[in-house]
């Protein structure tokens, strides 16, 4: 869901954006001053493997809009997000980052049996018991994969959240793999696509042949559309634990075939009873019809499109994805269900 092997692209770009300096000497939540560590926690995270550490970083200080991201991949990282520091630091949100256990920064256990929903589910409830998150400020943005994860997490402990984003992922990876069979792959030259599945057939997914076609024809239109993708996101995509996306994702970018093939929640949404903003995008390889659909099915939905946005639409369509996410923040906190773009 989020591109794993663009990592071989050796794509190049400018620098992130860099947020507020104040942000990394505000004070932590235990009130201790975070010069040293600027905002940077590891916390302990117990499995039925071991207990091991996952990394996080708070950016900035809000006691009533604490946005906490999950990354795409699976086993991708928090680094692309960096696209939204500079903006939101300056409307005063306060941003966590996150790396999941696999994930860049944090602990990278080997044991498979590790990468499952479930234990995401309850790798993410750890994390905010030790942050201190709560119904009065946790706001939870799922990102690709983490749009999953942030689902799963919602349907399970919803008592614990102020606001939900679903950012650039459907609802079911069945209808995933169908708009990438019926839309995405057929608004390219088929015999592009041809040579793709031929590749993709024999197994060789780590050939450069298979990058020279991807890049070009279905990367930068569907993945990141700017003519040099952001440093963050080469960084993200280089860190990328390719044991986690495999697993549950599957080597091929066109339709996930891992432990996620089956997985589908749109019989659930209604279940979803907190303000709970969906984002797509118009160029992303998530069908932004079935985006607008999802908002109009959980109880209290908001929809953002982003017209100009592919997969990675806080960047490629930034304005738009930054002011809207910021709007719904401030919305739900001044005590809207709902916000219309």
């Amino acid at each position: 869901m989020l591109v794993a092997a663009a990592v071989a692209v050796g794509c190049s770009g400018g620098a992130a954006p860099q947020g507020s300096l104040a942000a990394y000497f505000a004070p932590d939540p235990e009130g201790q001053a975070s010069v040293q560590a600027s905002g940077v926690r590891r916390i302990p995270i117990v499995t039925p493997k071991g207990t091991f550490e996952v990394w996080t970083k708070r950016f900035g200080r809000n006691p009533r809009i604490r946005l906490l991201l999950l990354h795409g991949g699976p086993g991708a990282t928090h680094e692309y997000f960096e696209a939204l520091e500079a903006p939101l630091a300056a409307e005063g949100i306060e941003l966590i980052y996150y790396d999941q256990l696999g994930s860049a920064y944090s602990d990278s256990p080997t044991d498979p049996s590790l990468w499952t929903v479930e234990r995401f589910v309850d790798e993410v409830e750890q994390v905010r018991v030790a942050l201190g998150l709560g119904k009065d400020n946790f706001f939870l943005l799922g990102h690709s994969w983490g749009g999953i994860l942030a689902t799963e997490y919602a349907l399970k402990y919803p008592q614990h959240l102020k606001g939900l984003i679903i950012s650039n992922m459907m609802m079911s990876i069945p209808d995933y793999n169908r708009y990438a069979e019926t839309v995405l792959a057929k608004g390219m030259d088929p015999a592009v696509v041809a040579e793709i599945k031929l590749i993709e057939a024999r197994g060789e997914y780590d050939s450069a042949r298979y990058m020279e076609l991807l890049v070009p024809h279905f990367y930068a239109k569907h993945i990141c559309r700017l003519p040099v993708w952001p440093d963050a996101v080469n960084r993200s995509f280089a860190r990328i634990n390719k044991q986690i996306y495999v697993s549950m994702q599957g080597p091929s970018e066109f339709g996930a075939s891992g432990l996620l093939e089956q997985w589908d929640r749109k019989a659930e949404l209604p279940r979803l009873s907190m303000p709970t903003l969906v984002i797509g995008a118009g160029h992303d390889t998530m069908d932004p019809e079935h985006m607008r659909w999802v908002s109009t099915q959980v109880r209290d939905g908001s929809y953002l499109f982003c017209p100009a946005g592919s997969h990675m639409a806080m960047w490629d369509d930034q304005a738009v994805y930054v002011r809207g996410l910021s709007r719904f923040l401030r919305a739900v906190d001044a005590g809207q269900r709902r916000v219309a773009f």
